[in-house]
Order: structure tokens, then sequence, then C-alpha cells
């Protein structure tokens, strides 16, 4: 058995259980909140999940501002405007409230509200020198993971380039896990999260970073996603496979946080950037010819047998038709002649060096060319 060195530093406490939105104020309460801004976007205030956090948030007498413009994929421009908002009313609490775009913007403004400069002077890890203030993320979808990571994903609003942009100061104090406010999802939001939460967990699962306990949470993250995902398709409803799929996307987000991700995820971000494809869409399009690809390993390959009896990479594409997601990338009007241009950014996407296969500009062109 490989038992790799690992450090293991839990940053984030989570909680978990269908109605755990009430102890919201409590919790602001207890890590020192006095005004809190809260940071989500247009469709969950639409929903109401934004007025029950503030029903929460006055019960427990505190002071709230909102900034609810959080836009997908969100660039240098949203963050700039969510810190502009948090300045001016001195919030020295955050609640990022939605999907992982505005977890991740919530922790964008963390970076620029506290140590001040622009998002770009946080490209990479361990670069902000100040204390940051107290997040609590609250993930209304199953799939980033973000609510346990202490990175952010800010693209450049210029070039559309993704800036990982991480520091164990930015990780939230807090994970609210309430399966209740994930029921709500379009369907296009349940499949293209949950695709991505069991990438996280199948990619994490393999990287040359992965160790003992980034293991532990990628096949318990894998065991809950895999579980649950099938069922939500059938039964939007289903509660218990929404439990599922929420906490095995904290645990994979958790796995994350300790193994990071691989080719798929670098052959994803270029077909979002240059075709606007869904992230989820994205990674689960790339993620059965990356199994492919790095089962040419044995220890790799058995890694995947552990996790699946069967061949893992069918099982992938048999979600995506389940799904109905697409399985070629043609259908976002990729050609042949886009290949070449696609590798060249893949290979110059962060995860990329650690898929456990190292891959060359022609390998990113050949796995493009198998998902044409």
């Amino acid at each position: 058995m490989d038992l790799g060195p690992f450090d293991h530093q839990p940053r984030t406490r989570i909680v978990f259980g269908n109605g755990t939105l009430s102890r919201l104020g409590d919790l602001v309460r207890e890590y020192g909140g006095s005004r809190v801004l809260i940071v989500s976007d247009p469709g969950i205030v639409k929903a109401g999940y934004v007025a029950r956090a503030l029903t929460f948030l006055e019960q427990a007498g505190l002071p709230v501002r909102v900034y609810g413009e959080v836009r997908e994929n969100p660039d240098t421009v949203d963050v700039d405007h969510c810190v502009e908002v948090a300045r001016e009313f001195q919030a020295d609490f955050i609640v990022g409230l939605g999907g992982g775009s505005s977890m991740d913007t919530a922790k964008g403004c963390n970076f620029i509200l506290t140590n001040g400069g622009r998002m770009h002077d946080y490209w990479g890890t361990g670069k902000a020198t100040k204390p940051m203030l107290p997040l609590i993320a609250i993930p209304t979808t199953a799939g980033t993971g973000s609510e346990c990571q202490s990175y952010a994903l800010i693209s450049d609003a210029e070039t559309h380039v993704k800036m990982a942009c991480g520091d164990p100061k930015a990780a939230a104090k807090v994970a609210i896990l309430d399966p209740e406010l994930t029921i709500s999802q379009p369907h296009r939001v349940t499949v293209c999260t949950g695709m991505d939460a069991l990438s996280h967990a199948l990619e994490s699962a393999v990287t040359s970073k992965r160790s003992s306990i980034s293991s532990i949470f990628s096949r318990e993250a894998f065991k809950l996603c895999h579980a649950g995902f099938s069922r939500v398709l059938r039964d939007s409803s289903d509660l218990d496979a929404r439990a599922m799929m929420l906490l095995g996307a904290a645990y994979a987000g958790t796995s994350i946080e300790n193994s990071m991700l691989g080719a798929a995820h670098s052959c994803a971000n270029p077909l979002t950037a240059k075709f606007q494809v869904v992230h989820g869409e994205a990674v689960g399009v790339m993620l059965p010819h990356v199994i492919r690809f790095n089962s040419v390993l044995p220890e790799i390959a058995a890694i995947y047998e552990s996790y699946f009896d069967g061949d893992l990479a069918d099982r992938i594409s048999e979600l995506l038709w389940e799904a109905k997601m697409p399985g070629k990338i043609s259908h976002y009007g990729v050609t042949e002649a886009d290949l070449p241009a696609l590798a060249v950014m893949a290979t110059k996407q962060w995860t990329a060096q650690f898929n456990p296969r190292p891959l060359s500009e022609a390998d990113f062109t050949q796995l493009f060319r198998a998902a044409l």
C-alpha cells in the first residue's frame, strides 16, 4: 500500500442536515460577525433563499447587506463590484450563498477587501499577507465543492484566463450543507454540477499529489455522488439523493484541497473560454477520454477498478447519456481545426501539472480529437 506523506489541516467546519440554514445567525455570532455581507446571484435571490438567510441573520440582530449580482464564471469585474459594496457597508463578515460562482466571488472579495490590490496579485497560493474576514459558505448546488476549498477561481475580464487564487486564510470557517436548498435547482444545473462533482472525486483520486487522506474523501465522494446522481435524475424531489450529492460534492472539494485536479479540468477550461461550454458539461465530455488515457498506468487503472467494478470510462459515458448531456465536443461547434489552439490552452492550465500521466501538447490534441 502506497502511504505517501501528507499535511492535513482541516480549516472548514461542516454543518450538515435538512434545515441547517436556520443556524446561520447563531454561527455568524459565534465567529464574531457584526456586519454581514451576503454574496449571491439573481437566481438564488429569486428562489427566496437570500430572503430566508436575511431572516435568520436579522433575528440574530445583525445588520446585513446583499450583493446579489454574481454572474456565472465570475471575473475580476464581478469581484471589484462586490468589493465596492463590502467597503461601503463596512462588512466584517461574509456569507457566500449559491453555487461555486457566488462562493468564489465571496472569496475573491475577501482577498481584495482585506489585503488590497487586485485579483491578479493573488494568482497562485499563499499570497495574502494580512488576516482575512471570516466566511460562511452555503452551497445551493451539489457540484464545485468550493465550500471546502481555500481557492477562488476568478477569470481575467480581458483575457478570460481562469486564475486560481488560494490561501489557507481564504477557506470558509463554516460550510452549511442544507440539502433543502438544492431542491429548486433547474434540471440543467443539477446535471452539470453533478457531473462536476463526480469528476472532482475521480480526478482528485489519481493526481500526482494524491495521499491517503485525499483518497478517503475522494472514495466516499464518488460513492455518494455515483449513488445519488441517477436517483436525482429520476426524481428531482428525492431529498435523500440530494443530500448524498451535496455531501459528496463537499467531500470531493476536501479531496481537491489535498490532492488537486488533472487533465479533464485542463481540457474543460479552454472549452469554456473559447466555446462557452458550461463547466460541468465540458469536464463531463472529456472525462471518459482522460480516464482511458490515465489507465495506461497500471497503478492508476487499479485505483479506477477499486472505485467501480467495471469499465469506469464507459460508466461515465452512460451517465452523460442518462443526463442527456452531449458526448462529443463537436456538439459545441468544435472542429478539427480548433484542436491545436485548444491543446495549447490546455497545457497552460494549472491542473495539468498534477495529472498522474504527464501530457504534451500532442497528447492534449489527441484527447480533444478522441472527444470530437
